[in-house]
């Protein structure tokens, strides 16, 4: 992991941070809708649309045009709703980082730099619904620089404040098409603790689901 620091956020970090986190949940628009594609009521829905026009139809075209605008239709509502969570993201913390995190008791941001380049970010706070546990938050590692073990890195910083601060445990949610995050924090020791549906209504019906994680840490002796 040749020349790279991990720092705390400072205020001229903020575009690249927002443009990190922008890149990063875009990178999970295909797997979430090869997700779609896999599930039964796609199938179902797919199935139908097309046999009932075929019956009815007196070419095979509107039933392949029908069927290609729903799939379009289900792409189009992935990319909605992982637009209103990134919008939802900068309105609440992103567009001021420093009052969310630096100033805030036990919560930090920390960005990871490559020759003056900020190629990853990280952030802890005390949990929403687990106030006893630091909850890690916004980690992300540019495409170009992963592999070097910077995310590892990031998660070792957040690890050790947390244990500095007297908190037992840090708690963290990932999706499920993230699957490289996933296999990274189970490298890192963190245990799947649940699985549950997000409460938006296309979510439901998708089955697309949060999982979280937990990481027990040992007291210093």
């Amino acid at each position: 992991m040749a020349n790279i620091e991990i720092r705390k956020y400072r205020n001229e970090d903020c575009e690249t941070v927002k443009e990190l986190f922008i890149s990063g949940m875009n990178e999970h628009l295909p797997s979430s809708f090869m997700h779609v594609l896999k599930q039964p009521v796609t199938h179902m829905l797919l199935m139908c649309t097309f046999c009932s026009l075929m019956a009815t139809a007196k070419s095979v075209l509107l039933p392949v045009l029908a069927v290609t605008l729903l799939l379009a239709g289900a792409r189009q509502m992935i990319v909605h709703m992982f637009n209103i969570y990134i919008e939802a993201s900068l309105k609440n913390d992103l567009n001021s980082i420093d009052e969310t995190y630096l100033k805030q008791r036990n919560s930090c941001f920390w960005v990871a730099e490559s020759d003056g380049q900020v190629v990853g970010t990280v952030a802890c706070v005390p949990a929403e619904n687990a106030p006893e546990f630091l909850e890690l938050k916004r980690m992300s590692v540019r495409r170009s620089h992963r592999g070097k073990g910077i995310a590892k890195a990031l998660c070792r910083t957040v690890a050790d404040f947390t244990r500095d601060r007297g908190y037992p445990s840090v708690i963290l949610y990932t999706s499920m098409v993230a699957t490289d995050a996933q296999r990274l924090y189970e490298h890192m020791g963190y245990k799947k603790i649940r699985q549950f549906p997000l409460p938006e209504f296309f979510a439901k019906i998708i089955n697309f689901t949060l999982i979280e994680y937990r990481l027990d840490l040992e007291k210093e002796k």
